[in-house]
């Protein structure tokens, strides 16, 4: 999954465990689970989505690289063999 992919994935993992969800409104380098105000059980059924879509484990360690879009979108393209956007 490239970076682009990935950060499809994740607006639209994000849009089903807050429903409502105003992306347009989180700059990709800030914590959306503060600007989302996410609690807990949000963001582990977030998690837990984006595991399922995307077939990656995501240990609680690695939870902080999941804070941003820019850095969960890094993640996941990391560790999914896209960590390249492809050129248009």
């Amino acid at each position: 999954m490239n970076r682009e992919e990935a950060l499809e994935t994740i607006r639209a993992v994000i849009e089903e465990a807050v429903p409502g969800a105003d992306l347009s409104a989180v700059p990709s380098d800030e914590n959306f689970r503060e600007r989302l105000e996410m609690d807990s059980l949000d963001f582990l059924a977030f998690v837990e989505a984006l595991s399922g879509r995307t077939g990656l484990a995501l240990p609680e360690q690695d939870y902080p690289a999941l804070a941003t879009l820019d850095g969960c979108a890094d993640y996941v393209a990391g560790h999914t063999g896209g960590a390249q956007s492809e050129p248009a």
